[in-house]
């Protein structure tokens, strides 16, 4: 789908950039000081985020404990967990967000754009104060489960039932598997840098820096990466559906 502005002020730019019924995918802009939602939970799905730049601190459960990530960073919150997040640093972060499966999210976002909020799977802290902060997948930037096949180095940074997280260095041209189809998950590719080359519909279109390739599943689709120089794109796959056991397989 083409990039859809929700917000972009000076202190905030949210922009959804890739919704299926499996996950929602967004990105974000947040100046020093900018806050989001209050303490909050979610019944009926997971709530991820992916750092590019800067630092964003996350608070989690009753009491708020606090979680700092920087460029690389990776948080999972499941169902019940409390969170809530804020740029305490002193410049822009901007990250990626995903909701898996959407529960309405990319609805309720437009409905904060037309100032006529809605409802969804978003709720105030329960009496009891949710499940403990310890449910949070953690993963710090540089930190994940390393695997190599040929020229691509792999961070598994979540591998959970419902998404998996995979960051890949590519060092010079990597070609990718055979033309295939997920008959139940979404692949995803948001390339942090370089440029990657995804084939689907029997149509081959490269995607630069910043901008995310999303294939529905049932689609066939490839990938490869053609340049000399380094890449680095971030791999979701929503559901997981056994794929970071593919790559296990795949590593040398």
């Amino acid at each position: 789908m083409k990039p859809e502005t929700i917000s972009d002020t000076k202190t905030r730019k949210v922009v959804i950039l890739g919704e299926h019924e499996e996950i929602t995918i967004t990105h974000s802009r947040y100046s020093p000081g900018e806050r989001g939602p209050d303490l909050h939970v979610h019944h009926e799905h997971t709530d991820a985020f992916y750092i590019l730049e800067g630092e964003m601190t996350f608070e989690l459960g009753p009491s708020a404990e606090k979680v700092r990530l920087g460029p690389g960073g990776f948080l999972a919150v499941p169902p019940h967990v409390a969170h809530s997040f804020v740029n305490e640093s002193g410049a822009d972060a901007r990250w990626l967000n995903f909701h898996t499966p959407d529960c309405g999210f990319a609805d309720f976002l437009r409905t904060l754009r037309e100032g006529t909020p809605g409802q969804w799977d978003s709720f105030d802290m329960p009496a009891d104060g949710g499940l403990p902060p310890e449910r949070v997948t953690v993963s710090p930037p540089g930190e994940g489960e390393q695997l190599t096949t040929g020229r691509r180095n792999v961070l598994i940074k979540a591998d959970l039932p419902e998404l998996c997280v995979a960051e890949w260095e590519l060092d010079g041209p990597y070609a990718g598997p055979p033309i295939h189809r997920h008959d139940d998950e979404v692949d995803a590719f948001y390339v942090i840098e370089g440029e990657l080359e995804l084939t689907m519909h029997g149509v081959d279109e490269t995607f630069g820096a910043e901008s995310l390739a999303d294939v529905p599943r049932e689609v066939d689709h490839t990938f490869n990466h053609r340049a000399d120089d380094r890449g680095r794109v971030l791999n979701v796959h929503a559901p997981n559906g056994g794929f970071a056991d593919g790559l296990r397989r795949m590593a040398d």
